[in-house]
């Protein structure tokens, strides 16, 4: 899968030349081969489990932002005051959706209890690529490489590790107890909790180096299990197994993972073609196309399609590979059913605008830049959406909008002077008084202060 903000299906998020961090510093998440990474279900998913854990521990779900991260390591955890962080490590090895549900619900109990309140303002409002660079620093001093962590850290502003990472056992005793009552309140116990730390709690015995960085940064999870435990039998809610539909839910995301991210061969040996399950069709379609195996790729997507047409992403799936292999043309119909089909996810609008776009069909840019409009209002800090605005409003001649859309864009992948320079020139294109020209003006100021903080 490139590493490029060029498509809507399990993409990397940081790019080399797209995603540079907002303190300046050289991206060593990038340079790892970690990113953050994009995907209407994998988001989708996490969202149904998380919303209704966010409502009962009193948050806006809608302010609380959950970001997937590139990286076989099992951690999950919570930075910059209302972002949570899970790894894809963590969602592979999980065996029922419960215990994601105990993890966020864990973390969410780090965000209600305010333990990270104190973080500096610089991180509360950084952005999720930045602060994933220096948690990869910090994850780095807490196992012992104390100088690498530090040049990781070092375009920070001198936040230390234990800023992200690194709780005391207060808290992480007041998370679990928040875990427990948050799960109790949706209906569920905290056996996905207790069944998540069980299985990592050998790893107590490695040497850091070699410990996973959830349990390099957490107390000790013995005792926590005695805890759980204890609440577990106490509680009236009994624990209980997830539910058909959950199960077939993960499962498809795990093989999706695997698909996408990992070894293709890999992924053909785990899902032989003698399996014939959606999540296996679906981990060969990724493989397939990835190896430019393109009838096979495509064949497995359209079997997917024939099981189960309404299902957006699988629309989605073909809509991609038939946009990566050159096929722009073709991609828009498999992307626009993918929309019609869950208009509400600003990630398909975006696939499809993109598709539009790239068909060089003046009759499709101004769909193309009603969907990124939707997009942008349904989730400001999509870039790859700020980008394809601004081709789209230059390719139809406007120019102060193009200019407007890219100091968005400009501001969100960390460049300031870029963003103040299109900020300045969307000022001077467009109406004055008219809500754009009020967001120039407003893109001015911010990307004026982002631009101080990185001196």
């Amino acid at each position: 899968m490139p590493n490029l903000i060029t498509r809507t299906c399990l993409t990397a998020l940081c790019g080399t030349a797209v995603c540079a961090l907002a303190f300046g510093a050289a991206d060593p998440a990038s340079a790892r081969g970690i990113s953050l990474i994009r995907d209407a279900e994998t988001e989708h998913i996490i969202h149904q489990i998380a919303a209704p854990l966010f409502s009962a521990a009193g948050l806006d779900a809608r302010a609380v932002q959950v970001h997937i991260v590139n990286d076989r390591a099992l951690n999950a955890f919570v930075a910059g005051g209302q972002k949570i962080f899970i790894n894809t490590g963590l969602l592979l090895m999980v065996e029922d959706i419960n215990e994601i549900a105990g993890v966020i619900a864990h973390e969410t109990g780090h965000i209600s209890g305010g333990h990270l309140a104190r973080t500096h303002d610089a991180i509360r409002n950084a952005s999720a690529t930045s602060i994933l660079a220096m948690a990869l620093g910090a994850a780095a001093v807490l196992g012992g490489q104390g100088q690498a962590g530090s040049a990781i850290i070092a375009g920070g502003q001198q936040v230390a590790e234990r800023s992200f990472l690194s709780y005391s056992r207060s808290q992480e005793s007041s998370a679990d107890q928040a875990a427990i009552k948050i799960l109790a309140a949706v209906g569920q116990s905290a056996q996905g909790l207790y069944t998540f730390l069980d299985r990592i709690g050998d790893q107590e015995a490695l040497a850091k180096s070699r410990q996973d960085p959830y349990v390099r940064s957490h107390p000790p999870t013995r005792d926590r299990l005695r805890f759980l435990k204890d609440q577990i039998t106490r509680s009236p809610t009994p624990p209980r197994a997830p539910d058909p539909a959950s199960a077939r839910m993960l499962r498809r995301m795990q093989a999706k993972i695997h698909g996408f991210l990992g070894s293709p061969q890999k992924s053909l040996r785990r899902y032989p073609e003698s399996d014939q399950s959606i999540p296996a069709r679906y981990a060969r379609a990724a493989a397939y196309h990835r190896l430019g195996l393109l009838e096979k790729a495509l064949a497995e997507a359209d079997g997917l399609i024939a099981q189960n047409p309404n299902d957006p992403f699988f629309n989605e799936l073909k809509g991609q590979i038939l946009f990566e292999s050159g096929k722009v043309r073709e991609a828009v119909a498999p992307y626009q059913a993918a929309v019609n089909l869950l208009p509400e996810a600003p990630l398909l609008r975006i696939g499809l605008a993109q598709a539009q776009i790239e068909a060089n069909e003046a009759s499709l840019l101004p769909p193309a830049i009603k969907h990124l409009e939707e997009a942008t209002r349904r989730d400001g800090q999509a870039s790859l959406a700020w980008r394809q605005l601004a081709i789209a409003h230059g390719r139809n001649g406007d120019i102060g909008l193009s200019s407007l859309a890219s100091a968005e864009y400009n501001l969100l992948i960390g460049r300031p002077r870029d963003a103040m320079r299109f900020a300045v020139k969307a000022e001077q294109l467009l109406p004055k008084g008219t809500p754009a020209h009020l967001r120039s003006q407003d893109l001015k100021d911010a990307a004026n202060t982002a631009a101080k903080r990185r001196k």
